[in-house]
């Protein structure tokens, strides 16, 4: 699979790509592309924003300066790259990010994730795009960390890049825990300060372990 981000600030995702999961994909023939904007706007001076038609604070990210981009990067015009990719605008105003959308979006095809900065893209974006994403309820200086954010749950999902596949099924909001939140770990010491592991973790038993983590999940 093949992740394209686009964004003004490629080096903020220089540790980013360092991280274990993600080098276990690139092993495994998954790619990661940064593309800066900047580097093919069609404008004078490097100019990528302009202030918003009606007035108002801020800067806007121009849409001829992400169609170059993306036209620069796949070679066909910008409102075919949707055709055979899933182009992501990550926007407060999308589809929170969730399990199942990380799951979606890891079935395939492969991803393009926008980044915006100021006020975000001109809204014209909504024609080159597939979804609109956000990670939460909140606003952000830029996408950068929606987009670093969105690649971790998408890419921890695919196939073999995670060496325990367990470790994914088994963990928060995922299916197998009906969407609810994981039970405790503990690990040693078993007594710390007076704070104590659970006896039935220490047991051996496994059978009353996992009714103890159900009835946690079922709490919390």
């Amino acid at each position: 699979m093949r992740f394209d981000v686009f964004t003004l600030f490629p080096e903020a995702f220089d540790w980013y790509l360092t991280q274990v999961h993600i080098r276990a994909a690139q092993a495994l023939g998954h790619e990661f592309v940064l593309t800066n904007y900047r580097d093919h706007t069609p404008l004078s001076h490097l100019q990528v924003d302009d202030t918003p038609y009606g007035g108002g604070a801020g800067m806007v990210l121009r849409i001829d300066v992400v169609c170059a981009a993306l036209e620069a990067a796949f070679g066909v015009d910008a409102e075919r790259v949707k055709d055979t990719r899933r182009v992501v605008e990550l926007t407060p105003k999308g589809r929170q990010l969730d399990d199942p959308l990380a799951g979606e979006l890891a079935a395939g095809p492969d991803l393009v994730l926008l980044c915006g900065r100021y006020e975000g893209i001109d809204e014209r974006v909504t024609h080159l795009v597939t979804d609109r994403v956000s990670i939460g309820p909140y606003v952000l200086s830029g996408g950068e960390i929606a987009a670093m954010a969105t690649l971790d749950a998408v890419t921890r999902k695919l196939p073999g890049v995670i060496s325990n596949p367990a470790s994914v099924v088994s963990e928060s909001h995922a299916a197998e825990l009906e969407g609810g939140a994981e039970y405790p770990h503990y690990t040693r010491p078993a007594e710390f300060r007076g704070w104590e592991v659970p006896e039935v973790l220490r047991s051996g038993h496994h059978a009353e372990i996992e009714r103890w983590r159900a009835e946690q999940v079922r709490k919390r």
